[in-house]
């Protein structure tokens, strides 16, 4: 291990990020098939490798070499280039190319698989992946959400035309994938979309300003339009596709005009785009985008949510390793109570938002096989994950810069880049707002909140635990909250929407987090305690109303215990999940 480890400055590059994370091999042998277990557990292990070291150098060189817009080549010709420094190539090498983290969910051959695999194989990768790079994460999510978009709505011409590049692991064939929704009147107000789409000669052809557009020089982007005579609102919207060139290799008529100065994801381009009659295919119906649109929207916000949670690790994992190396005062960081209670505040959410998104994987691939059910489900799990989640990453990473001190304020450390990045989460794919009363659409009008209450009722059956009994009260009393909140004469109870969508999300996470400990109680006894450990705290700490006058309740005395398996330094072999 690292010298410096030992240190005032303790340094845990060259650890393994999946070694170094005990529950996570655990939970594996909870949500993934156990056919899948020797096949992705050597995967991880060498991606957790990579983001312990190698990655995360790369990410750090390309977070501050952004890419620049070439308008002109050196003869005066237009170009419209994206220069992307060689560090965030090597990133998108090993994430598409060696990994196949775009490919994996759609077709056979990554790992020399048969068949396209779990979604929990994909989210566990990208969870570590995330550790080190978060920028590339977003063309990442993009080109897996069009592809997946495209096989759903597309027609089999296109879909025979494009997906073996958007799905290849040559970065001399991939076509990365993008999406082109955000305009300047419509942000979150999707319906206010103006962009025109005008059939011409047998063409569609698009008109129109995109403001805030990732991945700008995508080979393939889905952008929202308005066909002329649409109508207005989201039900005059249709969805395109949009080729960067044409068939005769020219470039499409749209330009890159300008990329964003962002705060955070500064390895990855986001520009503002001008569509001056670019050619395009229609998807699926026509007055049909919106809805269509939706769907690549919620798999993009569950990826969100993956990498929220995967950056709370990160941001764990440093302050527990640093807890534990760095002493003040003669004793440890991690032996102070104070400190304890820190690393705890951030160990609680960074767990909650682990099992909310793999479960939520677990419930995708159910609804993909067809449970209708399962389909309500993750109908109000993906904006519960997007809200919560998203938001917690925030918390998180500012109380992981704080335990690193002075040093992670310096940009040779990645917190300042994990805390700039962990914004991002809860700003696309809809703001905090937008995304709770999503979640309240979805209890008003797709009776989802009926159907994830029977389901967390039905996962709580397995746990044999005094747990059970108010969890269970904590359910009903939850759904008498959300529904006051996301009735149909809801106005009165708007502003309750976010406190009732973060109630709802605590009270499904100790549920997720309950299953769980049951599920590891043979297996795996010590896991199991832990899951359940967790679970009280979420009873504790974010279901249970408290004096903040009132004296403080002494520590649990299995707290430091707790905190203590939570990391390691990890030079062993990793836990076994076969």
């Amino acid at each position: 291990m690292n010298d410096l480890a030992h240190t005032n400055v303790p340094d845990s590059r060259g650890l393994n990020a999946f070694r170094t994370d005990p529950a996570f091999a655990a939970l594996l042998t909870v949500y993934l098939p156990k056919a899948l277990h020797p096949v992705l557990e050597p995967q991880l292990d060498r991606m957790g490798q990579l983001v312990g070291d190698r990655l995360e150098q790369l990410a750090l060189t390309s977070d501050k070499n952004p890419p620049r817009l070439l308008l002109r080549d050196r003869t005066g010709e237009p170009c419209q280039q994206i220069e992307k420094h060689p560090a965030y190539e090597e990133l998108e090498r090993v994430a598409f190319g060696e990994f196949g983290l775009a490919a994996m969910s759609h077709r056979g051959g990554v790992f020399d698989q048969a068949d396209k695999l779990h979604p929990l194989a994909k989210y566990a990768l990208v969870y570590l992946f995330v550790q080190a790079e978060f920028g590339l994460c977003c063309p990442l999510s993009m080109t897996d959400s069009l592809t997946r978009t495209l096989c759903k709505f597309g027609s089999n011409a296109l879909i025979d035309r494009y997906l073996d590049r958007l799905t290849s692991q040559d970065m001399n064939e991939l076509f990365q994938g993008a999406m082109f929704m955000t305009e300047q009147a419509a942000g979150s107000d999707v319906g206010a979309v103006d962009t025109m789409a005008r059939h011409e000669n047998g063409t569609w052809k698009l008109y129109g300003d995109k403001w805030f557009c990732s991945n700008p020089d995508a080979a393939l982007a889905m952008v929202l339009a308005r066909p002329e005579g649409g109508g207005a609102g989201t039900r005059g919207l249709s969805l395109f596709l949009l080729p960067r060139h044409l068939s005769d290799g020219s470039l499409n008529a749209y330009r890159i005009i300008r990329l964003k100065d962002k705060m955070g994801t500064r390895s990855m381009a986001s520009g503002e785009i001008t569509l001056e009659g670019a050619e395009a295919y229609l998807v699926g119906a026509a007055g049909q985008g919106f809805k269509q649109m939706t769907d690549m929207i919620n798999m993009s916000r569950l990826a969100n949510g993956v990498r929220s949670a995967g950056l709370m690790r990160r941001a764990t994992s440093e302050a527990l390793f640093i807890s534990r190396h760095r002493t003040a005062f003669g004793k440890r960081l991690i032996d102070m109570p104070l400190m304890r209670r820190q690393l705890a505040k951030m160990l609680l959410p960074t767990e909650q938002g682990r099992s909310m998104v793999f479960h939520t994987a677990r419930v995708l691939d159910a609804a993909d096989r067809g449970d209708a059910t399962m389909a309500k489900v993750l109908r109000i799990l993906t904006p519960l994950v997007k809200f919560r989640t998203c938001r917690d990453a925030r918390k998180v990473a500012g109380d992981a810069m704080e335990v690193r001190g002075g040093c992670g304020y310096i940009e040779e450390w990645s917190d300042a880049r994990v805390l700039r990045d962990a914004h991002l989460g809860s700003i696309w794919e809809g703001t905090s707002n937008i995304v709770a009363l999503d979640v309240g659409r979805a209890v008003r009008r797709e009776g989802a909140l009926e159907a994830l209450t029977d389901y967390l009722i039905a996962c709580l059956s397995e746990v044999e635990d005094a747990l059970t009994s108010p969890i269970a009260q904590a359910i009903e009393d939850v759904s008498i909250l959300i529904q006051a909140a996301a009735g149909e004469h809801q106005s009165a109870q708007e502003a309750e929407t976010r406190r009732a969508a973060s109630a709802l999300y605590n009270v499904t996470s100790a549920v997720f987090l309950a299953w769980e400990s049951a599920r590891l109680t043979a297996t795996d006894p010590v896991a199991a305690t832990d899951r359940a450990l967790l679970a009280r705290m979420v009873l504790s700490e974010r279901l249970t109303t408290r004096d903040p006058l009132a004296p403080a309740e002494p520590e649990p005395a299995w707290l430091p215990d707790l905190l203590l398996r939570a990391g390691r330094d990890a030079v062993a072999a990793p836990h076994s999940t076969k």
